[in-house]
C-alpha cells in the first residue's frame, strides 16, 4: 500500500486520530505529551500513530497535510492542527465538545 494511501485510510478508519512522536504511554517530545493529556481528559478513545516507529508517514504526512509539524491531530477525518491549536480549543472548551460529538 501507498504511503499516502496509508494515512487516507488511517485518518478514514479512525475518527479521533493522533500523529505523534512516541506513544501515549511514552510521549517522545513534549508537544506530544501535551496533546496526549489534553486527548486523555476529553475522555474518549482516540488511535495514534508513531511517526519515530513510521518514518514513511514521518516523510509524507505534512505533505498531505500541508501541515509541517508533529504531532498532528484529525477528528472526523480533518485536520484540526499540533500542539498550539490544539490546546487553545481544550482552554475554550470546544475541543471537548468536538471530541465527544464524534466519538458517539
Amino acid at each position: 500500500m501507498q504511503t499516502l494511501d496509508k494515512i487516507k485510510q488511517q485518518i478514514g478508519d479512525n475518527r479521533i486520530m493522533l500523529y505523534m512522536k512516541g506513544t501515549p504511554e511514552m510521549p517522545q517530545c513534549g508537544f506530544s505529551a501535551q496533546v496526549v493529556r489534553i486527548l486523555m481528559a476529553c475522555g474518549e478513545k482516540f488511535a495514534y500513530v508513531d511517526i519515530l516507529e513510521n518514518p514513511d508517514i514521518r516523510q509524507e504526512l505534512p505533505k498531505f497535510a500541508n501541515w509541517p509539524t508533529f504531532p498532528q491531530l484529525y477528528v472526523d477525518g480533518e485536520l484540526v492542527g499540533g500542539c498550539d491549536i490544539v490546546t487553545e480549543l481544550y482552554e475554550k472548551g470546544e475541543l471537548q465538545t468536538l471530541v465527544k460529538q464524534t466519538a458517539k
